[in-house]
């Protein structure tokens, strides 16, 4: 617990293994939830649209409402986890540094906007549904970015 207080991982090399080994959890989820979003939803804009809207002269249909609000529910409540973790341990590792607070409002930004633009390309319009892909792949490099960094500061002091 003196982590806490002091931000020192000195003294307490079993929580340094501890966040190690959360943060690398995050680092496998982030990359299974690309390729679950690559299979389910697809990760370019055509496959996407084909997923949301559906194709006529293929015979395709279109998702099913309550599949993509499932599939939104599950990443608005995956990904304020892996960002809660993740940028609770990275202020806590790296508060001295400017670039702290604006990296930690860009994975929230990105973070809770790829689901919310999923659902708005649904909704309202398709030309959301580029501003989804944009959204989902830099949140996930910018988590996997910021895994990677306390990964290096908790392993390679």
């Amino acid at each position: 617990m003196k982590f806490l207080v002091t931000k020192d991982l000195a003294h307490s090399t079993l929580l340094s293994y501890l966040m190690g080994s959360v943060v690398f959890a995050i680092f496998l989820y982030l990359g299974f939830d690309a390729v679950l979003h690559a299979y389910v939803i697809g990760l370019d804009i055509d496959s996407a649209s084909v997923t949301l809207f559906g194709d006529v002269e293929n015979f395709v249909e279109p998702i099913l409402i309550d599949s993509l609000l499932l599939q939104v529910h599950i990443d608005l409540f995956m990904t304020l986890f892996a960002l809660l973790i993740l940028s609770s341990i990275y202020i806590r590792l790296y508060s001295d540094k400017v670039m702290t607070k604006w990296v930690v409002h860009l994975l929230f930004i990105m973070g809770m906007l790829a689901p919310m633009t999923l659902l708005l390309a649904y909704f309202v319009s398709p030309s959301f549904t580029a501003m989804w892909l944009i959204s989902f792949v830099l949140w996930h490099v910018l988590a996997s970015i910021v895994a990677i960094i306390i990964l290096k500061k908790l392993l390679f002091k």
